[in-house]
């Protein structure tokens, strides 16, 4: 038996806890393209990546034929606080909704950090410990990725250096006081600190900031300070590896009671929740095993899967980055402010991209009153308030559940509720006083920006 072949289950310790994450890279016929250099537009080398990465993000970054790799026990032991996270049947749901379906959904939010992104954020800061660097430069949209990164960061005695969106810093100050309790400067970005930063600022006056934005300062940042590497929080492949630990669980736990889901929803913004939930599910896919239907939901008001192009572009405004082959609305594309969750990215990752071209999942956008709509609907209904970002894939789920009992159908619904939205009350509050708007960019403002697209040869 080849080792994509062994079953996933034989990577599970006595607690049902994966030891191992899963490359779905690994069982992909059509690999993700790889990154480039974007000066000689060649596939990027370990080496010219070892100023900005650590060394062991690298090879996992890098290595698309190695289905396995085993968790450190240090790591393990850290997801020990948390893991397995809960997959939870909405059984109020499903019943207020009277619908046939089934609906499950896997909570990522039971821990301080209130969502997945510690997954990854843990395991990037243990080999930055272990390589003996001093610290990480990172970016962070809602907050999120910060706050676990700054969990991870003091766990390991590291130094962590944030470039917050400027929206949600000034937007989200509770989630902003988290990541400094725990150690991390935070800085709105784009800021005055770098000097793409005041490019941008030149460039885009009084703009709210973008994650590209705060991706280029954090790297400018990074390979400048000695003793200091950049880590990002979704859709790099090491990032989708190490979240592969969300659908592991998820399917073990429905294997045990030998329920198999038809329809898989996970939110996108750059894929670090969506690439996690549905890996393994995708591998039977991919192998024959197996047939899902899975949806990726993203913000009408920052629609790269379905308004992007799927071309070589930056991973970041100051074009100083690797460019990857994703779905995209340009490196300049910058989200409007007034949106008011995560998911601001302009690209996807390339892994799901790839995966997205081969029509092996689907997307769709969703607009934000609708989101939070359906995200005060569920918090009554199942107790938990969740954040924006998880409240697209509720929407989506919602809606199949309708569909279902228009026809009939018993279909089993999963879908990723990646956290809670305790620290973005200030978008309810928008949204109870009526003064929340659904911003969706024009087809000239997404042209003008794809009209920049990096040229290939």
């Amino acid at each position: 038996m080849s080792e994509n072949k062994i079953p996933y289950k034989i990577y599970l310790d006595e607690n049902e806890m994966p030891k191992s994450w899963y490359n779905v890279r690994a069982d992909m016929k059509n690999k993700p393209a790889p990154l480039l250099n974007p000066q000689t537009h060649k596939p990027m080398k370990a080496e010219e990546l070892a100023g900005v990465f650590c060394d062991e993000l690298i090879k996992q970054e890098l290595d698309d034929t190695t289905a396995y790799f085993e968790i450190p026990e240090e790591i393990r032991d850290f997801y020990k606080m948390y893991r397995p996270s809960p997959l939870v049947r909405a059984y109020c749901l499903e019943k207020k909704l009277d619908t046939p379906a089934k609906i499950y959904y896997k909570f990522e939010g039971n821990n301080t950090s209130g969502s997945h992104k510690l997954n990854s954020a843990i395991a990037q800061a243990y080999y930055a410990k272990k390589q003996g660097l001093k610290g990480v430069t990172t970016e962070t949209g809602a907050g999120q990725w910060g706050t676990a990164l700054s969990m991870a960061c003091s766990y390991f005695d590291l130094d962590c250096k944030v470039y917050m969106v400027k929206v949600s810093y000034e937007q989200k100050p509770f989630r902003r006081e988290v990541m400094r309790t725990y150690g991390a400067s935070v800085t709105p970005s784009p800021s005055m600190d770098t000097e793409v930063g005041k490019k941008i600022l030149a460039d885009f006056p009084g703009t709210g900031g973008s994650l590209g934005c705060a991706i280029s300062e954090a790297v400018e940042v990074a390979v400048n300070k000695e003793g200091y590497r950049y880590v990002l929080g979704s859709v790099l492949n090491q990032v989708l590896l190490h979240q592969s630990v969300i659908g592991l669980e998820a399917k073990a736990a429905l294997d045990k009671y030998g329920i198999k889901p038809d329809i898989i929803i996970g939110c996108a913004g750059g894929g670090s929740n969506l690439g996690g939930l549905i890996s393994p599910f995708m591998g039977e896919k991919l192998r024959g095993e197996a047939d899902y239907r899975i949806i990726a939901v993203e913000p009408a008001s920052c629609p790269s899967f379905t308004r992007g192009k799927y071309a070589y572009d930056f991973c970041d405004t100051g074009m100083v980055c690797p460019l990857s082959k994703m779905y995209t609305l340009g490196s300049g594309f910058m989200p409007a402010p007034n949106h008011a969750g995560g998911l601001r990215y302009h690209g996807m990752s390339s892994t799901l991209s790839q995966l997205y071209d081969d029509g092996l999942m689907e997307a769709i956008s969703v607009k934000q009153t609708e989101v939070f709509e359906a995200a005060e609907y569920f918090a009554r209904i199942e107790g938990i308030l969740p954040a924006p970002e998880s409240s697209h894939a509720i929407k989506a789920a919602i809606d199949e559940a309708k569909k279902c009992k228009e026809t009939g159908e018993e279909k089993t619904i999963v879908f990723g509720l990646t956290g809670t939205g305790y620290f973005d009350m200030v978008a309810y509050e928008k949204f109870h006083d009526n003064k929340m708007t659904d911003y969706i960019p024009s087809d000239e403002e997404i042209k003008k920006s794809l009209d920049k697209l990096p040229v290939i040869e």
